[in-house]
């Protein structure tokens, strides 16, 4: 039984299309994603968001789709890990003892959450399925056809050692991790090698568009239109999911054209860069040196980010000046959950090594910040610059090498996961991208923000150094 098949039998998959005419473009999709015969409106279909002409006559191998929220790609997603997996027999692929995976791949827990429970809905409803299944755990689905369905968060480590039949990585475009500063690349080169087992299996790419980087653009500037490559299917919200009101996506591109642009139009933002490169910042790292021993002769200085404990890290960077140069010096780091009053009375002691009685900070909880440092005898200044005119400063300081940074994976991948972006006004910002932290980066930025000093003692203003 194909998959379209599955899709309208009623003791299968028909129950969740009850409205089968507002599912015509997901359906020609997924005859083009499993090579099937199609009609000539899923043919007229495929063509306009795929560019090709001729119709593919075998399943893909890879598959990428740019489409817009709201658009149904989760609950594909679910159905599609369903199929493939109850369905399809791995076991002459396998070794004794060895299981086929079906994995889905979310951008955070909360993402994996609603897969899960689409795929959890199927399997305890569908009593042909129902049948199949073994054992059920938090995460994952085993079946008596030695394959299991895992939904998973997006991480290149915890990808590592599985024989995959498919992965399905959903709003890859958001993949923010402190794994890596590419996270996508990375998770889909973690990926690949656990695919070559199985000659059948499938990799599906899914997302909303973001910023013109990533594997996701990557994928459609290549493929997108070109009959002899991986199938790429671009669509707006409404192509996919007509249950969406238009007055829904106007008024969306009304307030923000370029934001409602991406999320409901499938188009990529042209106002959004990447902040630096990573080979720039890794020309800044000192290689093996993590932490720096306090000097007599040095004067230091110290940054905090300041968290209220529940979600966002605090951090503290100390650095000094030798000459043209800024040197990172410490870094310290306190995830959450946590004690703000403890944590700061670990600053302190931190900063009494460096002999530092005073540290700059944003305006962060009002006074709090102030207050708690004063308690344990440190002067809280707050830094007059706001974050992004702390990142757009600390940039000539990276192009001109002036930085020395230690090695420090996070720190490299918070500066490189930097964003900069135009407003509808023309003003510029530069911060962290949608779902992802700078915690490190923002206390670094503010304490290597110190004025550059020649070698004649004077102060260089920033931009002429640069």
């Amino acid at each position: 039984m194909n998959i379209l098949e599955a899709c309208q039998h009623p003791k299968i998959f028909a129950p969740w299309f009850r409205k089968p005419e507002t599912y015509r473009a997901w359906h020609a999709f997924l005859a083009a994603m499993f090579g099937l015969p199609m009609t000539d409106e899923q043919l007229d279909l495929y063509q306009h968001h795929t560019g090709r002409k001729e119709a593919p006559t075998e399943a893909q191998r890879e598959a990428w789709m740019v489409i817009g929220r709201r658009g149904g790609k989760s609950f594909h997603m679910a159905l599609i890990a369903v199929y493939l997996a109850c369905f399809f027999d791995y076991r002459q692929y396998l070794a004794p003892g060895e299981r086929a995976t079906v994995l889905v791949i979310a951008t955070d827990r909360r993402q994996a959450r609603v897969i899960l429970r689409y795929v959890r809905a199927m399997l305890d409803n569908i009593d042909v399925l129902k049948a199949m299944v073994q054992r059920d755990t938090a995460d994952s689905y085993d079946l008596d056809n030695s394959t299991t369905i895992e939904v998973g968060t997006a991480s290149f480590r915890s990808t590592r050692g599985y024989t995959y039949a498919a992965v399905l990585c959903d709003e890859l475009a958001f993949w923010r991790t402190d794994d890596a500063a590419e996270p996508d690349y990375a998770i889909l080169d973690a990926i690949r090698p656990g695919m070559a087992s199985i000659p059948t299996s499938m990799l599906l790419c899914a997302s909303s568009p973001h910023a013109r980087r990533g594997a996701l653009w990557d994928a459609f500037k290549r493929y997108w239109g070109k009959d002899d490559a991986p199938l790429v299917w671009k669509a707006t919200t409404r192509e996919m999911n007509p249950t969406i009101s238009q007055d829904v996506v106007d008024r969306a591109l009304e307030r923000d054209q370029a934001s409602a642009g991406a999320e409901f139009m499938a188009e990529f933002r042209a106002d959004i860069e990447q902040f630096v490169n990573i080979e720039v910042v890794e020309a800044c790292v000192s290689p093996g040196v993590y932490e720096r021993p306090y000097v007599s002769s040095n004067r230091y200085r110290a940054f905090v980010d300041p968290s209220g404990g529940s979600n966002d890290s605090m951090t503290l960077a100390i650095g000094h000046n030798e000459g043209e140069r800024v040197v990172l010096d410490c870094m310290r780091e306190k995830k959450p959950p946590f004690s703000p009053e403890a944590v700061v009375a670990e600053f302190v002691e931190t900063l009494a090594r460096y002999r530092i009685t005073e540290v700059e900070g944003d305006r962060y909880a009002g006074e709090w910040p102030r207050e708690q440092f004063r308690k344990k005898g440190v002067n809280y200044k707050l830094c007059e610059k706001p974050r992004s005119d702390l990142y757009r400063d600390l940039l000539p300081r990276l192009n001109s090498r002036s930085a020395d940074l230690l090695d420090s994976d996070r720190l490299v991948n918070q500066i490189v996961g930097l964003e900069r972006r135009v407003n509808r006004g023309g003003k510029e910002s530069i911060d962290h991208a949608p779902g992802g932290h700078d915690d490190l980066a923002n206390a670094v930025a503010g304490v290597l923000n110190a004025p550059l000093v020649d070698r004649r003692g004077y102060e260089q203003d920033i931009i002429g150094f640069y």
